[in-house]
């Protein structure tokens, strides 16, 4: 006589102490399921007694060859079957049944009669059924763990198709599943075209509100150059501050300011990113012409009290940068050397940037007047605090935490697609109003990057999961880890 039930304790003690933890899907938990799909389906479909025990055997050892290996576990699965059931009273013949039915259930599922058929439905009955979120979630996580997939969205599209081609065999699983597991496929495909959808949609108007930041900002930055800062001998910091002393004393064209910014230029296409070198490299041109517009009538707009003439020259200056860099690009390519010296030495970007406009400075001081350099540090400091209040805050270091169900995909895109180092906390999310009894476990992310980097992170975020909470806040300096690493903007 069969004995299944110590058989049942037995492997059962086995799957709970041999299994690895990263399988998150294939644990003991999916057998037990399996079990009770098994019954639930056999109760329904009028199997005898006798084969309900070669049945719920057959569930009991069907994903048992785990506890060796992921690769071909059927075939492993009926080696123990073949190994341990004759100690229970199993005869060879039900042993080779159990195999048999064990076999049914590789995918692509092949039943050949009514007692496989039941089990190959019990094994993916979750696929019609309201536990199919959960289940694909552990899936998901077992797969990606092992490299079967990568992707949040490539999970996506192989559950499509595995969902399309998929169909259940008994008349129960079929009434009962097919409709839900339809419903499924369908809100898969639609959450896929509305990502794409969305996603091109979003590049449009990224595209457009990129345009109008940066005409926005070159035009602030050109009003306030030869409005504000020209006439009265005022400089800035970076190669703009270079460019002003150079024009004080020697009278240069204002689309010199090209040149010299084009080495710093190249430099971020290599060190930084191609799109980023482009929209500089474009903004800067278009700075320079603009400027060359205004250099006619700079000297005859604006006169009166310089110390309102440097504060609010830096207060433009500023906004122009700041919007031009909401873009994704820079109107000063001082930051990009920071970003290239900070690989090569031990200062920070706010000491390298500092150090470079305290020699400009000085040299304005030797050159212009002692009082003229003061101002000129004033519009400076105006500049910059004008530049934090555009960006909202952002400056070279941000802290990005993100709270999202997706955050499988998230972490995943975050350390492979943009290069950032994460932490990851433990935690709940969910307790809305009027569902305060809902709640669900989840990864909370945190990630430290760069102020040019926030745009290309938050798109990344919803490319992946238009519903996350992203939220950011100021890092006045920071140091070790991976940070120091710059990638694509």
């Amino acid at each position: 006589m069969m004995q299944f039930d110590k058989v049942y304790s037995f492997l059962m003690q086995k799957l709970e102490t041999g299994l690895p933890t990263y399988f998150t899907y294939h644990n003991v938990q999916h057998t037990k399921s399996v079990l009770s799909a098994a019954e639930y389906l056999a109760a329904k479909e009028n199997v005898t007694e006798n084969d309900l025990l070669i049945l719920k055997t057959a569930a009991l050892f069907h994903d048992a060859g785990f506890l060796q290996s992921h690769l071909e576990h059927e075939k492993l699965s009926c080696q123990l079957a073949n190994k341990i059931l004759p100690d229970f009273e199993y005869s060879t013949e039900q042993i080779a049944q159990i195999c048999s039915l064990i076999m049914a259930t590789q995918l692509p599922q092949t039943p050949t009669d009514h007692l496989a058929q039941i089990l190959c439905d019990a094994d993916l009955f979750y696929l019609g059924s309201d536990d199919y979120e959960t289940n694909a979630r552990k899936l998901f996580n077992e797969f990606k763990k092992n490299g079967t997939v990568k992707t949040w969205q490539e999970w996506e599209l192989l559950q499509v198709d595995f969902l399309s081609r998929h169909e259940y065999f008994t008349e129960t699983a079929k009434k009962e599943n097919q409709e839900k597991k339809e419903q499924t496929t369908e809100a898969l495909k639609s959450a896929i075209a509305s990502r794409a959808t969305h996603h091109n949609k979003l590049n449009t108007i990224e595209i457009l509100q990129d345009a109008v930041f940066i005409l926005f900002g070159v035009a602030l930055a050109s009003v306030a150059i030869n409005f504000f800062l020209l006439p009265n001998q005022f400089i800035d910091g970076g190669v703009t501050g270079i460019y002003l002393l150079i024009q004080g004393t020697h009278h240069v064209s204002p689309l010199f300011i090209i040149p010299l910014n084009l080495p710093f230029i190249i430099l971020s296409y290599f060190s930084v990113s191609k799109r980023f070198a482009f929209l500089t490299f474009l903004s800067i041109i278009l700075l320079g012409l603009c400027m060359y517009f205004f250099h006619s009538v700079h000297v005859s707009l604006f006169s009166g009290d310089k110390l309102l003439m440097s504060i609010f020259g830096g207060v433009f200056l500023g906004m122009g940068i700041g919007f031009v860099m909401r873009a994704g690009a820079a109107l000063d390519g001082i930051e990009v050397l920071a970003l290239y010296t900070l690989k090569r030495t031990s200062f920070t970007i706010t000491e390298i940037i500092l150090g470079i406009n305290i020699i400009i400075f000085a040299i304005a001081a030797y050159v212009f007047s002692i009082e003229t350099a003061l101002y000129s540090v004033l519009t400076y400091f105006a500049a910059t605090r004008t530049i934090d209040y555009v960006v909202e805050g952002i400056r070279a270091y941000t802290g990005v935490t993100i709270i999202s169900g997706k955050s499988e995909a998230i972490k995943y895109e975050l350390v492979n697609s943009l290069g950032r180092g994460i932490t990851v906390y433990k935690g709940e999310r969910g307790f809305l109003p009027g569902k305060f009894d809902v709640s669900a476990d989840c990864d909370i992310i945190f990630t430290v990057i760069t102020r040019l980097e926030l745009r290309k992170l938050r798109n990344l975020v919803y490319e992946i999961d238009p519903k996350a909470f992203v939220f950011a806040n100021t890092i006045k300096e920071a140091a070790g880890g991976i940070i120091k690493r710059r990638n694509a903007h």
